[in-house]
């Protein structure tokens, strides 16, 4: 490989942004050996964790404090479509950023992937009382097509360069926005030739990055998907082929159904000036438990995500869970926000040396999901989360 080509999941390129690192009063329990016992998911066995050092190691540890005993363990939870950094207005400071980053851990949201965000938050990763940050760079968008000041905003043309430079500042994902109301058309429609899409992603994958795709309609996954995308944002638009593609070549689908949810109100704000398109967001929102239920059904790979960030407030992931559980049922949502969700994203889950990142419960969750919205204890690498 040439330099140009080198994978680049794991660096940190900031394009010269201005980084600032809080000094803010941790919002974790001081360092101490833990011993918890209790039921781990997703193998259902009784097992004594132990922690030293913000990790999971070999017990007995001498002298360290039990803190559950009798309970159910799951690994820290994911939001795979947030974004700290973002509001409805764009770009927030360093302390508002802070403060969505700090209510996300409160709430048991320990590893997120910023699905696009016009910040930089590269300092998060130097704070541990903090979830971990997998970045996708900004979004991606023609002008005058999405949100304002959301995007990194270019012509078809331009795109693959865009592609190259997000790939660059992120951590091993790009955002693209597949499609977003086209006003001459009056209808939601694709943003980008097919051609340049494919040429796009191809270059994300030449710098070790994978893709992924704001698409609401039936267009625009198909398309990208075809053209080789490694996930599809929202997908209420999926078509039993899309489906039957994504399913064979295990892209992921990350629902974001409590954004699905205010598809009625977006309709409502368009009925008269773009008719077309406000029947067919309502059209989207009837058929969005049929269609992620199919896609699941097929065996592609869905994901939990909030779209916390914009408009939808931060820490709602165990509410994304009761309605995926809604969707596909308890264990389904569970992996979705947990164990899978950290697979996917090169998370760890609660082996020896992984970092202690993880929820105490007092209850079954594959009986009540419920129960993630009262955890009795947080633990984020290795410290008890204080709320």
């Amino acid at each position: 490989m040439t330099e140009d080509t080198q994978p680049l999941f794991h660096t940190h390129t900031h394009d010269g942004w201005t980084h600032t690192h809080m000094a803010r009063e941790a919002q974790t329990a001081p360092d101490e050996d833990l011993r918890i016992r209790g039921v781990v998911l997703p193998d259902g066995e009784e097992r004594e964790l132990w922690v030293h050092d913000g990790v999971l190691v070999e017990g007995p540890l001498s002298g360290a404090r039990t803190l559950a005993d009798g309970c159910w363990i799951i690994p820290g939870l994911v939001d795979a479509h947030n974004h700290i950094g973002l509001d409805a207005h764009g770009a927030v400071g360093t302390e508002t950023a802070d403060e969505q980053a700090r209510t996300e851990a409160k709430t048991g949201t320990l590893l997120i992937r910023d699905a696009g965000s016009p910040s930089d938050t590269h300092w998060i990763d130097d704070r541990d009382d903090l979830p971990r940050v997998i970045r996708a760079g900004r979004h991606i968008a023609r002008p005058k097509r999405y949100i304002r000041n959301y995007a990194a905003e270019v012509d078809p043309e331009n795109l693959v360069a865009e592609v190259d430079r997000q790939a660059r500042s992120g951590d091993g994902w790009v955002k693209l926005v597949g499609d977003w109301i086209d006003r001459d058309e009056g209808d939601l429609a694709p943003l980008w030739p097919a051609d340049i899409a494919q040429a796009a992603i191809d270059r994300a994958h030449e710098l070790g990055a994978r893709v992924t795709a704001h698409c609401f309609s039936e267009e625009a996954p198909a398309q990208l998907v075809d053209a080789g995308i490694d996930c599809i944002e929202h997908g209420t638009g999926l078509t039993d082929e899309t489906i039957a593609t994504m399913a064979e070549r295990e892209v992921g689908l990350v629902p974001t159904l409590i954004n699905i949810e205010t598809f009625p109100s977006i309709a409502a704000q368009a009925d008269g000036k773009f008719p077309k398109y406000a029947a067919h967001m309502r059209h989207l929102h009837t058929h969005r438990h049929e269609t992620i239920a199919k896609a699941w059904d097929a065996g592609v790979p869905i994901y939990a995500g909030t779209d916390a960030g914009g408009t939808i407030k931060h820490g709602l992931i165990a509410s994304e869970v009761r309605l995926l559980a809604a969707v596909g049922g308890a264990e389904m949502a569970l992996g979705a926000a947990s164990w899978r969700a950290r697979a996917w994203l090169g998370g760890e889950q609660l082996g020896i040396g992984d970092s202690a990142d993880l929820l105490v419960l007092d209850r079954d969750p594959r009986v009540d999901v419920g129960v993630l919205e009262s955890p009795t204890y947080i633990v984020l690498r290795g410290r008890v989360v204080i709320r």
